[in-house]
Formats: C-alpha cells, sequence, structure tokens
C-alpha cells in the first residue's frame, strides 16, 4: 500500500497555474513551478479545500467507479446520513433506501444507524473521565490528518473511538455473512462519500490494520440517477425498506450533530478548515482546557459541505431539519456494557514528524533555520503568492530545501536586475498591484 495515498489528485493538462489553490491550503502542500500546480504529497490532507477553489477544474479526487461493485458476489451500499439531505420534499429517508438496490447494490447499511453506537459510546467514555481534555473527535479524517501533520502533540487528546463508516461496514459485513452463508471476503462494502478525506481513509487507514469499507464512490456521482429513480418510483417497483435511524444519527450530517449526540453541555462545535485550526491553535496553547469535547469539521457546514455532495450545504442543512422532524431520537443502542473493544482504535495514531523537518541532522537543520529568517528578513513579507509559493516564510523553506531560488520572488529579481544593469528601471516588469509608480 502507497504509505501516502491521497484521494486528491491533479490534472496538469487543466491547471493553468494559476495559483489560486496555493492560498486556500491549509497546510501549504501546493506550490505553483513551471506554470503548473505541484501538491506535496506529504502534505496533503485530502481535505478539498483545492478543489472547490480551482476555476479550471484542475484538482479532482481519486474514487471508485460503481461498475466496481460487480466484483463482489453480494454487496453493501453505505449510505452517509448527508446522502439524505441531497433530496427535496423527503419526510425520512426511506426513498433513498429503497432506490440504492436498484444500483446493483443487494442491501443497504446506514451509517447514521452505526453513528448512534458511536455516540453511545462516546458517552460512555466520557464518563468514565479517563480521557485527556479537551477531547477531539476522529470522526473527520481530514482533522485527524490535519492534526498529524501541524499538531502533533494534540494527538492524545483525539477520541479512540472509529468513525462510524468503519463501525456500520463491520456490521453489514457481519450480518451479510450470517445471512448469505458467503465468506467475508465475497462482500463488498461501499460507502457513498460526501468528500475526498473519506476515501483516503479507507485507502489508507489511520489507528487499525485495515479498513473495513471496500470502496468508496462519491455522493455527486450517484445522485442524478438515484433521483432519476425516486422521481419514478411506481415505474421501477422499488422494493420496500425502512429507516433505521433517529435523529442522532442523521444529525452527524451536518456540524454540530455529534456534539448533540455528546448530551454533553460543555462541548462546542467548529466547520470550516481554518475555524478548526484556531480551535486546535487555542488547544494546543491551553485556552480550551475547561471545555470536555470538541468536534471539528474541515467542511463549511459538515459533512453535507463536503466537496463531493451536490447541494448547497445551507439547503442540505434545511432540508435535514424537516428529515428529522418525525424521527425518534434513536433508533440504536449497544447491546453490552462498557465500551465494545471493536469500536477502539487498534493503535495510537502516528504523528508526521518527517513532513516539516527541515533536516535529518540538527546541525543542518539549525543552519537551515538560519538562511530562512535571513531571507525574511530580504523578502517584502506580502506573502503575494507570485513565487508559486503561498507565503515568503514556505518559499524561504523551499529555498533552503532546494526546491527554489531567491529569483523566483519578483521583488528579489527586481532588486538584483537593477543592481546588474546600473540601475536601470525595471518596475513595468513588477504585477500593477505592486509597483511603486502605478502609471508605469
Amino acid at each position: 500500500m502507497d504509505a501516502y495515498f491521497h484521494s486528491v489528485r491533479l490534472d496538469k493538462d487543466k491547471c493553468k497555474g494559476c495559483t489560486n489553490c496555493i492560498k486556500r491550503c491549509p497546510t501549504q502542500a501546493i506550490r505553483v513551478r513551471a506554470g503548473k500546480a505541484h501538491i506535496i504529497k506529504e502534505r496533503c490532507i485530502d481535505c478539498g479545500e483545492c478543489i472547490r477553489v480551482c476555476p479550471h477544474h484542475a484538482k479532482y479526487a481519486s474514487r471508485d467507479s460503481l461498475s466496481q461493485i460487480v466484483n463482489y458476489k453480494y454487496r453493501i451500499a453505505l449510505p452517509a446520513p448527508a446522502l439524505y439531505a441531497q433530496f427535496n420534499n423527503l419526510e425520512d429517508a426511506t426513498p433513498v433506501l429503497r432506490a440504492l438496490p436498484l444500483l446493483g447494490f443487494d442491501s443497504v447499511f446506514e451509517v447514521a444507524a452505526a453513528a448512534e453506537l458511536i455516540s453511545e459510546a462516546t458517552r460512555r467514555m466520557m464518563k468514565e473521565g479517563k480521557l485527556k481534555k479537551p477531547i477531539i473527535s476522529s470522526a473527520c479524517p481530514a482533522v485527524v490528518r490535519l492534526i498529524r501533520v501541524c499538531f502533533p502533540d494534540l494527538l492524545d487528546n483525539l477520541l479512540p473511538i472509529n468513525p462510524p463508516v468503519e463501525e456500520a461496514a463491520r456490521l453489514a459485513r457481519e450480518y451479510a455473512v450470517k445471512e448469505t452463508g458467503l465468506r467475508p471476503q465475497e462482500i463488498g462494502i461501499f460507502f457513498i462519500s460526501p468528500c475526498p478525506a473519506k476515501i483516503t481513509s479507507f485507502k489508507n487507514p489511520l489507528g487499525m490494520a485495515k479498513s473495513n469499507v471496500d470502496g468508496a464512490v462519491s455522493i455527486n456521482d450517484i445522485y442524478p440517477v438515484l433521483l432519476k429513480i425516486m422521481e419514478k418510483a411506481d415505474k421501477y417497483n422499488i422494493p420496500k425498506a425502512a429507516q433505521n435511524s433517529g435523529i442522532i444519527g442523521m444529525s452527524w450530517a451536518a456540524s454540530g450533530g455529534e456534539v448533540s449526540g455528546s448530551l454533553n453541555e460543555n462541548a462546542l462545535s467548529a466547520d470550516g478548515i481554518e475555524n478548526c485550526m484556531k480551535i486546535l491553535e487555542e488547544v494546543e496553547t491551553g485556552t480550551l482546557d475547561s471545555v470536555d469535547f470538541i468536534e471539528l469539521n474541515a467542511c463549511q457546514g459538515g459533512c453535507v459541505g463536503g466537496c463531493l455532495t451536490s447541494e448547497n450545504p445551507y439547503i442540505a442543512k434545511s432540508r435535514l431539519k424537516k428529515l428529522r422532524k418525525y424521527a425518534p431520537v434513536s433508533k440504536n443502542s449497544l447491546s453490552v456494557e462498557g465500551i465494545p473493544e471493536h469500536l477502539l482504535k487498534e493503535s495510537p495514531i502516528e504523528p508526521c514528524n518527517d513532513v516539516m523537518k527541515l533536516a535529518d541532522n540538527v546541525t543542518e537543520a539549525m543552519t537551515r533555520m538560519k538562511r530562512m529568517n535571513e531571507l525574511l528578513e530580504v523578502f517584502p513579507g506580502l506573502d503575494c503568492g507570485t513565487c508559486g509559493a503561498p507565503s515568503c516564510r514556505a518559499l524561504a523553506e523551499d529555498i533552503v530545501r532546494g526546491f527554489a531560488s531567491e529569483d523566483d520572488c519578483v521583488f528579489r529579481m527586481k532588486q538584483n536586475l537593477a543592481q546588474l544593469q546600473n540601475g536601470e528601471n525595471f518596475e513595468s516588469l513588477i504585477p500593477a498591484p505592486f509597483r511603486e509608480n502605478p502609471e508605469e
């Protein structure tokens, strides 16, 4: 397995080198060199921000094709609760659950149902009082990877419980084996994903040896097909199905849903990758030590705001309220006392220590850091991005690593050229917004 598998990919043929993506990447994992973007895969957390902002659609998420389900004798769909909120005029999720088998699945298992089990396990674990506070949810894989890369000291604060989709996949396979008599490997579990980070989490799982999910398709890939089937329900003779999740499970689709399921008043939630980073910075400085539980979602609005969804996240959140209106609080509960072992992470999540290191040798690292500081003294500090790096500091780091040169900074290049040409005016070479004489 590729140690750094990533769902977010770049189509170089479509990339125009516009630098929009480098300013929005939270881990500064993108550079533009020779007119094309380049993703530093060790830093990428698959949050999908570059996919959202790329005007040329050069960034995309690698995911499985629905046709891959034919590789298994028995196929199970795992719909994310965010899928339900893509459709209008629904009073519950039943029409969606009934339509999914017509895409080629033999059965459906709701991730929302597993979310209710995870919520109960979380409440029990918090009641034990053994976890380091504030406890940070581990449900969003983009946030977990962000912590590994940028906030490794907070890994001990992560809730050591598997995300709902992994428990849903485990239970779905267990039930299918009993029902069909097939071997576990003959059963294919496919998640319908709202974001690229979750797809990556199955290919390269953290805290477990192997994911229970066999494949992932995106919501926006199957949405138009599902919509057509649901609009012609009578013609397609849709089979019977019933929703098996309540308010707690469906609420996980939006920001604040996991907090509400924790039944803890001393908790907070934040969504959007920039807001998540601000919260993590405050946790790191000890500002939020009095908080019990923190839910963080990299996507604006939560999973309904994932870049692989079809609907506007604000509209989806509004629809989610309607879907929960007549639902029971919960339809699922743990059948055993304590915390079932299969819900827990198999191993601690390790930090990405090598990502930010300037050198393996301490002396060399200190030398490079000194050189970086010298460069920052002469750089303009505008963080304009015209050099292809997201900030002056990032450019300085690239230079000491040998990936860039001082002349990549247009302002430094101007100074050097002016000195070489005995003070000749090169102001016209500078982008208009940064010229000293705007009439040049």
